[in-house]
């Protein structure tokens, strides 16, 4: 009889073999979905861009997106929600349909300038095909669990470039203060091959520079605590009015598509009201300026607003690089009002506000690094700490459960 001991490493090779196919494959799938949908999404920004008028459009954009998902869409409307619902009850299923859905609903979005990210599309994508790919090869329960969750961190390591956080996402986002690490080496493989085949297929994300960083000093560290309080009052301001205007403009319009016309024409008097159209897409400029320079405290306010509006009344898109723009506009001008590095506190605010508003405070800290690198590394996860903290209970996922409420 074979004893237990000599047992462990072939039950060991058996596990990792398994999952380094089926995590590979849903590296792949979502992989190459991120990559056509990051092409795409360049594209139409590029269109609206050189097209103004597009704007114009953006009320019969969002009412016709929402008309399909009303009338053929179903439960693929919950988005991310619904992939971190299935996770935690298994109950139910993440249609197909989902991935092509999110996919031209956020497409349309950024052709007609509504303000919204790019996360939730990949993630979205990134769990139906996860699910899709399940059912042809029968997994259990158990191992749909994992194989969703490798779909969250496939889809959100390949469409920031940041395998490590995309792994650390996936495992974070279902529970506040809970990290499973039950799906740890899954989840870094599909982020991983996700990023790979991402970048195989020649898409290039943007970088940013943070400079020389400072040495560790007792007066900075305060003053980059005082900023990450502020960073996680941004979240609590963020996830308040997306969540406050989702039941505002439901008791308002009680039509999808009535809501969603009537917020792309909130937008276009916003647009006309201040004068820009600085807020309107992913405002990657307005990120890449936070970095180089002080920017006005007004900046993160108006795309915070922004972003609610378009989020708040139906639109399709991710909250995360508007978060992005939100705590690195608003770093840079702490920035200037606390004599520090300008480009330091974007980098903090960069990661910190997205730390607070998604509750994922461990995932933000290694973005951080992998995007800033690991000189600044005791600044960022103070920021990504302090903010967690001073941002409220409730984040920008709906579904995503409390630590003592998850059974």
């Amino acid at each position: 009889m074979i004893e237990k001991r000599h047992l462990a490493p072939l039950v060991l090779s058996k596990y990792m073999l398994k999952w380094l196919l089926i995590a590979g494959a849903v590296g792949i799938l979502s992989g190459s979905a991120s990559a056509f949908f990051l092409a795409s999404l360049d594209f139409v920004t590029e269109t609206r861009m050189q097209n103004p008028w597009l704007l114009w459009l953006l009320p019969l954009g969002g009412a016709f997106v929402s008309y399909l998902y009303l009338k053929f869409g179903k439960e693929a409307g919950r988005g991310n929600n619904l992939i971190i619902e299935q996770i935690h009850s298994g109950k139910g299923m993440i249609p197909l349909r989902m991935a092509p859905f999110v996919l031209i609903g956020t497409l349309i979005t950024h052709l007609f300038g509504g303000s919204a990210g790019r996360e939730g599309t990949a993630v979205q994508m990134g769990g139906s095909l996860a699910e899709w790919f399940g059912k042809q090869i029968k997994i259990n329960q158990l191992d749909r669990k994992i194989i969703l969750m490798c779909g969250i961190s496939s889809g959100f390591g390949a469409v920031f470039g940041t395998p490590l956080a995309g792994t650390v996402f996936g495992l974070e986002v279902l529970a506040i203060g809970v990290i499973s690490y039950e799906a740890l080496l899954p989840c870094f493989i599909a982020s991983y091959v996700g990023h790979l085949v991402t970048t195989a297929w020649g898409i290039k994300h943007i970088s940013y520079s943070i400079g020389a960083v400072p040495p560790l000093d007792w007066l900075l560290i305060v003053k980059i605590v005082m900023a990450s309080v502020f960073f996680g009052l941004a979240a609590l301001l963020f996830t308040q009015l997306v969540h406050g205007f989702k039941r505002l403009f439901s008791k308002w319009f009680k039509s999808p598509v009535y809501k969603s016309f009537f917020g792309g024409i909130f937008i276009i008097a916003l647009v006309y009201a201040i004068g820009t159209r600085d807020y309107l897409g992913l405002s990657i400029p307005l990120l890449q300026q936070s970095f180089q320079e002080a920017v006005s405290p007004l900046v993160f306010l108006l795309k915070t607003l922004f972003t609610a509006i378009t989020l708040g009344t139906g639109f399709q898109g991710g909250e995360v690089t508007p978060l992005f723009v939100i705590g690195a506009t608003l770093g840079s001008a702490l920035a200037g009002l606390l004599h520090a590095s300008v480009p330091l506190l974007a980098a903090i605010g960069f990661v910190s506000v997205f730390s607070g508003a998604a509750k994922t405070p461990i995932a933000c800290f290694i973005m951080g690094i992998e995007l800033f690198g690991a000189e600044g590394a005791i600044y960022l996860f103070i920021g990504c700490m302090i903010a967690f903290i001073c941002s409220g209970r409730i984040g920008i996922y709906e579904t995503q459960k409390p630590a003592e409420l998850r059974s």
